[in-house]
């Protein structure tokens, strides 16, 4: 064999070699999805086990495993510890070969894993962290945010009772990246709206006395409490509140962030009237309905869905969407984003809608209030429609974005 020749045939060899493995690297059609979310504490209600129902229905309304995809869907809980979901998120994707990442709810923690991701190159699909800073200064091409940030419960919620003559505020928030952020989010919009932040103060997660932090809001004598906190948090102020003749004396609560789940804890009697924003809601229409009565009858609690459960499910059905328009290779998480943002988003419960380059679902938001009991028509039915928010009203303008993905 020739000197020339022989350069030729193992140059041809390696042609081969490199085309075969592109071949089968296209080819891969092995994914794996890890649900992280509090399976245990104050958030289990809105994100826990029936995220992972959620998600799995997901996974079997795309019909990708008839087409030949391997599909596993596994679950950790975070604990609500930054920590600890970035430990989990590493040991998933380092030795169980996870390529995406659901819920987070927990702003500190999603701000953490997000950074992860973008390290190893696999996906984020946030439903539960309401930071907006995830698709603001701290964004980045591996990350998506699909259900509602801060922005939208601040221009939701905070701008309706501002306008409607609340023009003068208290925060009770949560002393952690997602209260900041809402408490400023919604700072901003009230003053830009013409009312008045009289003060504030800070409370530990999880904590179930409330006493002295309701005495300060109730010494503001400011006409709108606002509630910077979520789950157990949000509900156990609500009921210390009622103790407390907050109400009754005058002040009006401001549930910044409620899901139905809380509304289902308290009661109608204690959460009638309370003004909120949610983008879901399980009797909106006919999808919704239908949708939501499949999930309550998979799930152990016979609960309808969270807003951030909903949230689960359209996300991870996009996320396998563009997995199919790839036609394989789940891996490369940047490229699966970027066809993410590139296809049009289409689902049963949020519809139609961009998804930015900032890595924003961009849907509508609601005003909801919460029922009477004598105008509830039956278990569930919770919600009444105030005002429906555009869904370019809800995302802050791409013009204001801190975002380096967006180029101005």
């Amino acid at each position: 064999m020739t000197t020339t020749f022989a350069r030729h045939y193992v140059a041809l060899l390696a042609c081969a070699a490199f085309g075969f493995a592109t071949s089968a690297h296209a080819q891969d059609k092995t994914v794996t999805i890890g649900v992280l979310n509090d399976m245990s504490s104050l958030y289990a209600d809105i994100g826990g086990p029936n995220a992972v129902v959620a998600v799995n229905m997901a996974v079997e309304d795309s019909g990708l495993r008839a087409k030949g995809w391997k599909i596993e869907v596994i679950s950790g809980d975070h604990q609500n510890k930054p920590d600890v979901g970035v430990n989990i998120a590493r040991q998933w994707i380092d030795t169980q070969k996870v390529d995406v990442i659901a819920d987070t709810p927990n702003s500190g923690v999603a701000l953490a894993v997000s950074n992860v991701v973008k390290e190893k190159n696999a996906v984020l699909l946030n439903s539960g962290a309401a930071t907006a800073d995830l698709t603001g200064k701290a964004c980045n091409a591996n990350t998506i945010s699909y259900t509602y940030d801060t922005y939208m419960l601040a221009n939701g919620t905070g701008k309706a009772l501002t306008k409607a003559g609340g023009d003068t505020w208290f925060f009770l928030t949560a002393d952690y990246a997602f209260g900041a952020a809402l408490e400023r989010d919604t700072s901003a919009v009230v003053t830009a709206n013409g009312g008045k932040v009289l003060g504030g103060v800070k409370h530990p997660l999880n904590t179930s006395d409330f006493s002295s932090f309701l005495l300060q809001a109730q010494n503001s004598k400011a006409k709108i409490v606002g509630l910077a906190n979520a789950g157990g948090d949000t509900t156990n102020s609500i009921k210390q509140a009622a103790e407390f003749g907050i109400v009754e004396g005058g002040q009006k609560l401001a549930a910044l962030l409620l899901f139905i789940n809380d509304v289902h804890s308290l009661g109608l009697k204690t959460a009638h009237g309370l003004t909120f924003t949610e983008s879901f809601y399980w009797d909106l229409n006919e999808n919704t309905r239908t949708w939501s009565k499949r999930f309550q009858e998979k799930v152990s609690n016979h609960a309808m869905p969270s807003m951030t459960q909903a949230g689960n499910y359209a996300a991870v059905l996009h996320y396998l969407k563009a997995l199919d328009a790839l036609g394989g290779n789940p891996h490369d998480g940047a490229k699966v984003v970027a066809k993410m943002k590139e296809i049009p988003t289409d689902d049963p419960l949020f519809g139609k809608g961009p998804l930015r380059v900032d890595g924003r679902r961009l849907i509508p938001a609601y005003l909801f209030e919460v029922k009477k009991p004598e105008e509830s028509k039956g278990p569930w039915d919770y919600y009444k429609l105030v005002a429906t928010i555009p869904a370019e009203d809800a995302a802050k303008p791409l013009k204001d974005s801190e975002c380096p993905l967006v180029k101005k």
